[in-house]
């Protein structure tokens, strides 16, 4: 590897295990496997990362505060609340457009008996930033009451999210967007 400060050196370690836990879950965070891929020796990742919860710890933050990014782009961009909240589902759709990859998150909840308190802590922020954004939307939109507007958040959460696994277990990516679809004509998503 060519010279690189300590700094590159841990990115690179945290994009490595993002993109292992995205098609691997927590399971996925191998030492030697990512430091292979980052061209580093195994024992250095525990200069920057001591641990696998430390290490899965930081990348379920990483990605939270990402997402977080992310939707502040597309409240930013969208027209009015509506709007945004018709782009939400792209956000998802990304993983499976990159060789079929699943929110980082969704796959670490699926693992929640074998996460480490402070993992499993970043990894349910994740949900609670979704929920919130959409809660917020929902309300501007008038489409939910402040006091509706947390369940129906959770709803239109946990179904994307469920269209992305269902998608994501067929390699399909056409099926997610025919979901999506399906919900927006039930109106559980504005149209």
């Amino acid at each position: 590897m060519a010279a690189t400060s300590k700094g590159n050196v841990r990115e690179a370690i945290l994009v490595a295990a993002r993109e292992a836990a995205m098609a691997y879950g927590y399971g996925g965070l191998n030492f030697r496997d990512l430091a292979e891929i980052v061209g580093i020796k195994a024992a250095s990742i525990t200069y920057h990362f001591a641990t696998k919860a430390q290490l899965g710890e930081a990348v379920a933050q990483r990605y939270w505060e990402d997402i977080a990014r992310d939707l502040e782009a597309i409240s930013t961009n969208a027209r009015n609340p509506a709007e945004a909240l018709q782009r939400y589902p792209s956000i998802f759709r990304l993983s499976l457009e990159r060789d079929n990859r699943m929110c980082l998150s969704s796959f670490m909840a699926t693992e929640r008996d074998e996460l480490p308190e402070p993992v499993l802590k970043e990894v349910q922020a994740f949900a609670d930033v979704n929920t919130a954004w959409l809660r917020e939307h929902l309300v501007a939109a008038e489409l939910a009451s402040p006091a509706e507007g947390e369940s129906r958040a959770r709803a239109i959460y946990a179904a994307v999210a469920g269209a992305q696994i269902i998608a994501r277990s067929r390699a399909d990516v056409k099926l997610f967007d025919e979901l999506i679809e399906s919900y927006r004509r039930m109106g559980l998503l504005p149209s």
